[in-house]
């Protein structure tokens, strides 16, 4: 086996990840698919890389050299990636995502005002990642153009040089989704510690906060959750819930699903924020303008879902994204 620039990518992920398990979440990859590649780099590169412990890995002074080289390589390809898309004419305008509520509609929402305004011949392309790191890396290695983001309680994503970020929506409460059988169901609002003994859903996204603050606010309601079920698949994951095998953390603009409720919890124990990023030499500023007003309004298409936030939204004119203009 000759070692290929998609194993230097693993062994950079590992080491900036701190564990096979949050690794393998930002690659899309099982852990012991991720292990059984780490094993083979090793032996091709002739000794371990990593020393494992109960807290994480570490590298070792041969994957300390290892990693070294990789990044090198690494960036002289983003270098030239970046590189290639500056100099082609007529490029579409790539949009990465993570799997915000307001993706759905986004697509649809980035044509028709691009159309509105006498834009429409430029391309579009919308692609969802797992991961807010991977985002920005690649925002900053020039295979994305622009990343629509979230970040969790006080979490800022780290951004690459060269780019502009503004914010969409600065605060809206996570809610729970359970199961519509639950005995909590029938709440209007329920407070976090009542949740105490239920198997969670953990979040997707592993790199936004999310799972750090839904430890510290179950802790402050004197409990430890129990995280057992990560599923990226919104149907399977809607399934467990409604079989009332989990609850989960969820947006508020979240869509009705079958046997499930949300409802908001006591006190908004837990808040996100959206963002948006561009690469200010592939975005100009009018371009960027169009996809603020493009996810705005995909977002807000989303409030009515549910009756509670609505309310919630409309007592706080100062969050809402500014579309005049």
């Amino acid at each position: 086996m000759q070692l290929e620039l998609r194993h230097l990518e693993a062994v950079c992920r590992i080491a900036e990840a701190g564990s096979l398990g949050r690794a393998a979440g930002r690659l899309g990859v099982s852990q012991p698919a991720l292990s059984a590649q780490l094993r083979r780099i090793e032996r091709v590169a002739g000794g371990e890389l990593f020393l494992r412990g109960r807290h994480g890995v570490e590298p070792t002074p041969l994957g300390e050299f290892v990693l070294s080289k990789a990044r090198l390589v690494l960036g002289e390809m983003d270098a030239l990636a970046a590189g290639a898309r500056a100099v082609a004419p007529h490029t579409p305008l790539r949009l990465g995502c993570i799997l915000l509520v307001l993706v759905d509609r986004l697509l649809g929402e980035l044509e028709q005002v691009m159309a509105d305004l006498g834009t429409a011949g430029q391309d579009v392309s919308v692609t969802v990642e797992h991961s807010a790191t991977t985002l920005t890396r690649q925002l900053g290695a020039g295979r994305y153009d622009a990343v629509l983001y979230g970040e969790v309680n006080d979490h800022e994503v780290a951004l690459p040089e060269g780019t502009t970020a503004r914010t969409l929506v600065p605060k809206e409460p996570f809610c729970v989704r359970l199961s519509a059988a639950h005995p909590l169901a029938g709440k209007d609002r329920i407070a976090l510690a009542e949740l105490a003994g239920e198997s969670w859903m953990t979040l997707v996204e592993d790199d936004d906060g999310g799972p750090e603050a839904l430890v510290a606010a179950c802790a402050k309601a004197g409990f430890t959750p129990v995280l057992r079920h990560r599923v990226a698949d919104r149907q399977m994951h809607y399934g467990l819930i409604a079989a009332g095998r989990a609850v989960s953390m969820s947006q508020p603009t979240a869509p009705y699903a079958e046997g499930t409720v949300l409802r908001p919890l006591e006190g908004d124990p837990v808040t996100g924020r959206i963002r948006l990023a561009w690469n200010r030499a592939a975005v100009p500023a009018r371009h960027a303008e169009l996809m603020y007003r493009a996810a705005a309004r995909a977002y807000l298409a989303n409030v009515d879902n549910n009756a509670f936030y609505r309310t919630w939204w409309d007592a706080r004119p100062e969050l809402h994204p500014v579309l005049e203009g």
